[in-house]
C-alpha cells in the first residue's frame, strides 16, 4: 500500500536498464531506489527497457504504455544499440532529444526531476575488445551529442562511461555473457548517480 512519503520512479532505457544477465533486484534502477529510500520513504520502481532497443523503439514503448506525468524522478540511458546498428548521430539526436521532453513531461514537468546516464562503452568487454578503438569513439560522439541535449534542457547528465572502461581489466565487473555489465559495476554506477542526484537536489 502507497504512503504519503512514496515516491514514483521511472527507468527508460534499453538492456543497461532492464539489466541484462542480472536478477531483478540487481539492475541498477532497482539498486538505486533501494539506496534512495529510508526515513519512512520508499521508492516503487517502474522500468520500460528491453534488450535491443534503440531511441525509436523506446518512444513506441513510452506511447503504448500510455504513463501519465506522475513520477517524482525519470531517468534516461538510451543510444547503445543505435550506434551499435549502424544509425547516425544525426538521427539519435533528434530522437534523443524528444524522448528527452517526453521525460520532463512525465516528470511532472520539473526538470530537476530528471538525469540522464551516459552509454558504457562495450568496446571494453570480451565481445567488443577487437573493435574497441572503433566503438569507443563512436560512443563518445554519441554520448557528446546526448550531454548536449541534455544541456540545453538543464537536465543533469551523469557520465558512467569511464565506469565502464573497467569491464576488461576487472572480469566480475561483466556477466556470463561477455558483453553486458554485472550486480558489481551496475554498484558503481549506482554510487555516482545517487551522489550526483544528491548534490543537485
Amino acid at each position: 500500500m502507497s504512503q504519503p512519503n512514496d515516491k514514483n520512479y521511472l527507468a527508460l532505457g534499453d538492456s543497461y536498464t532492464i539489466g541484462e544477465g542480472v536478477p531483478e533486484l540487481s539492475r541498477w534502477p532497482n539498486q538505486l531506489a533501494t539506496l534512495l529510500s529510508g526515513n519512512g520513504k520508499k521508492i516503487k520502481t517502474t522500468i520500460i527497457a528491453t534488450t535491443g532497443w534503440r531511441t525509436d523503439n523506446l518512444a513506441n514503448a513510452i506511447q503504448i504504455a500510455q504513463l501519465k506525468n506522475e513520477y517524482d524522478l525519470v531517468s534516461l540511458l538510451i543510444g547503445v544499440n543505435n550506434q551499435y546498428q549502424g544509425r547516425s548521430v544525426d538521427e539519435f539526436s533528434i530522437e534523443f532529444e524528444d524522448l528527452l521532453k517526453t521525460a520532463i513531461h512525465l516528470a511532472k514537468g520539473q526538470i530537476k526531476n530528471v538525469f540522464v546516464v551516459s552509454i558504457p562503452d562495450y568496446g571494453y568487454t570480451p565481445f567488443g575488445e577487437k573493435r574497441k578503438e572503433k566503438i569507443s569513439t563512436a560512443i563518445d560522439h554519441f554520448n557528446f551529442m546526448a550531454e548536449k541535449i541534455a544541456e540545453k534542457y538543464g537536465v543533469l547528465f551523469i557520465d558512467i562511461t569511464p565506469i565502464s572502461r573497467e569491464g576488461l581489466s576487472k572480469p566480475d565487473m561483466i556477466v556470463a555473457d561477455g558483453l553486458h555489465p554485472s550486480e558489481k559495476m551496475y554498484a558503481l554506477w549506482v554510487t555516482k548517480i545517487a551522489a550526483e542526484l544528491r548534490k543537485r537536489r
